[in-house]
């Protein structure tokens, strides 16, 4: 499916201007659901001025009054000759310039969280080089002690249907060489959309852990005890016999 020429400028516009939902205009811009609310938020593409697509020609304002009506209906394109072949393009990702100094910030969470992606694969993603990743990784960069690790689909610079599909890729290639996945690992390679439709798995309280296996049975080999007052509130006699011996010989003294 072709997307809107300026598809995040596109998006912007439909948030501010449209009651459609996250994932019909993600749809319609190619979008992550979770991108399209991250501008809704304001923490992605903060500071981008919205692309009318009804002024562009590009989408009728039937479209956006149907969309609007019915929260599963999909917005269609206009046929659009400038946008042919968008998806096609190859070649290194052109990241703006309000954006390049956010590129190690997310070179360290994707070294940080996502160890098994390799360097082409970061560099693609974030559209860096080698040379910085391999900074970033060994500590040598020249602003490591200032740089935090951000999610670059936060920063904006990549997609999170992206991310998901560099980590799978990843993870299978892991696993075609042999390699052994550790558990936090095979979490990571669950896609967004899945992990949020998972029902949360119950914890047990932090005062009661450890006792998963404590049990209240009886052992039935044993015979049961009976316990009376007497039991409880009578103190056992902690007289040995030499101090009985004692106590007869000097009664007779």
């Amino acid at each position: 499916m072709s997307k809107p020429l300026m598809a995040k400028a596109t998006a912007v516009w439909l948030v501010d201007n449209t009651t459609l939902s996250f994932k019909q205009i993600g749809d319609f811009c190619g979008l992550h659901e979770l991108e399209v609310q991250g501008i809704a938020d304001g923490d992605v593409a903060a500071g981008v001025k919205g692309y009318d697509p009804v002024a562009s020609n590009q989408l009728d304002p039937e479209e956006i009054k149907r969309a609007e009506a019915s929260p599963i209906y999909r917005m269609r394109l206009k046929h659009n000759p400038a946008a042919d072949g968008e998806e096609k393009r190859r070649g290194p990702r052109y990241t703006p310039l309000s954006k390049r100094q956010d590129r190690p910030a997310a070179i360290l969470w994707l070294v940080k969280f996502h160890p098994e992606l390799a360097d082409a694969q970061i560099a693609k993603l974030v559209g860096t080089t080698k040379p910085t990743i391999a900074s970033i990784r060994e500590r040598t960069h020249w602003n490591s002690q200032n740089i935090q690790p951000i999610d670059p689909v936060a920063l904006g610079l990549c997609r999170q249907t992206e991310l998901d599909a560099a980590v799978q890729k990843a993870a299978k290639k892991k696993a075609a060489e042999g390699g052994v996945m550790t558990d936090d690992e095979r979490r990571k390679l669950v896609s967004t959309e899945t992990s949020l439709a998972m029902s949360e798995e119950p914890r047990l309280p932090s005062a009661i852990a450890g006792l998963e296996n404590f049990s209240l049975s009886r052992d039935e080999d044993k015979p049961e005890r009976e316990l009376d007052k007497d039991t409880f509130f009578n103190l056992p006699d902690t007289h040995d016999e030499d101090d009985d011996e004692d106590d007869h010989g000097k009664s007779r003294r």
